[in-house]
């Protein structure tokens, strides 16, 4: 697949505007004379990791600007695998901060009681914050919980807090307790002004009653995927699971989208992976792969998503052209065509 963003032409404008500065000024570096004698040319000086990092940062930037096509309708998606450490919670932030930066209306609903989803937006969530912990339990509307991330006002999201700990017990007991949040979601869908263009769920990493009614509220999965052999372990549960809730609860819900994270160039059991979740789930999966990547981990301790904390990096750009192409699915959906 072609890339939707090129740093190419930046790079070389900040080559050519380095080379100019240093024949104007006099005062050239060897590198510089080194490169003008022909020897060496002049792209292979100034290609440097740093004037790349530079000149996507400054692209990713400006692309910004640009408005991203709308779906028919608000794509409800379940961001769901029952293995720890695959990147949901890193999956669901930064594809809504990718969407909500160009222009779309985006809600995040965190359904994790570490309440990670909520601290990358920047959002409160300490105990006695209303939460989503209060829709499920005390039936308070979404929007009296959701609040607004503080980097883009066309984000908001409804928090966790520790209380949301104690909600798969005290669910059990509750009538109609899988489709508590069907029910909330609909309701706010239906009464909102201005409804979101994307929903997303961020689940915990279980298959209990948390999970189970983000599958019951939401119309699409996401799935995420590390590049790993044991991430492909407990698929066939999760897959089980989606198929369960389909016929019994929810017939609405279909597996639509499957990114692969985490990716390690330098492994060829990355590229094996790969492979074979590609082969298994086809055009389901999206073409840009999340690679490792620091500046990821890095972002939620200063209370940001990628997109925002190193816009440059090569994770923010991985997120970025995996929330154009399900944006770009998501326009086909008026089409008649699935995700």
């Amino acid at each position: 697949m072609t890339e939707p963003y090129s740093t190419d032409g930046h790079t070389a404008a900040i080559g050519e505007v380095s080379r100019e500065t240093g024949n104007e000024s006099g005062d050239v570096s060897r590198e510089t004379e080194y490169a003008g004698s022909g020897d060496v040319s002049r792209e292979t000086v100034f290609d440097t990791p740093i004037a790349r990092e530079a000149a996507t940062a400054i692209h990713v930037m400006n692309v910004r600007q640009e408005q991203w096509p709308r779906p028919p309708k608000t794509r409800v998606m379940t961001v769901a695998n029952q293995k720890g450490g695959v990147g949901k919670t890193t999956t669901t932030v930064n594809i809504a901060a990718a969407l909500a930066l160009h222009g779309l209306n985006v809600m995040v609903i965190d359904l994790d009681p570490q309440g990670n989803a909520s601290t990358a937006l920047g959002v409160e969530h300490t105990v006695g914050t209303p939460s989503i912990y209060e829709v499920l339990l005390d039936g308070q509307s979404i929007s009296a919980v959701a609040r607004t991330a503080d980097f883009v006002d066309t984000l908001t999201c409804v928090p966790a807090t520790l209380d949301l700990a104690g909600a798969d017990i005290e669910l059990t007991s509750q009538v109609a307790r899988e489709y508590r949040l069907q029910r909330a979601v609909n309701t706010y869908l239906e009464t909102v002004e201005n409804p979101p263009d994307y929903l997303l769920i961020d689940c915990p990493p279980s298959l209990g009653l948390l999970t189970l009614n983000a599958l019951v509220a939401g119309r699409e999965v996401l799935i995420p995927i590390q590049c790993e052999y044991y991430a492909l372990e407990g698929l066939a549960q999760l897959l089980n699971t989606v198929e369960l809730v389909r016929s019994q609860l929810n017939p609405e819900l279909a597996v639509s989208t499957v990114l692969l994270t985490m990716y390690d160039s330098r492994t060829r059991l990355a590229d094996q992976v790969a492979d074979e979740v590609r082969s298994h789930f086809g055009e389901l999966v999206l073409e840009p792969v999340i690679p490792r990547n620091v500046r990821v981990s890095e972002a939620p301790g200063f209370g940001q998503t990628v997109m925002t904390y190193d816009a440059g990096s090569r994770g923010a750009v991985g997120y970025l052209q995996a929330a154009y192409e399900l944006a770009q699915r998501g326009q086909k959906l008026d089409q008649g065509s699935g995700a």
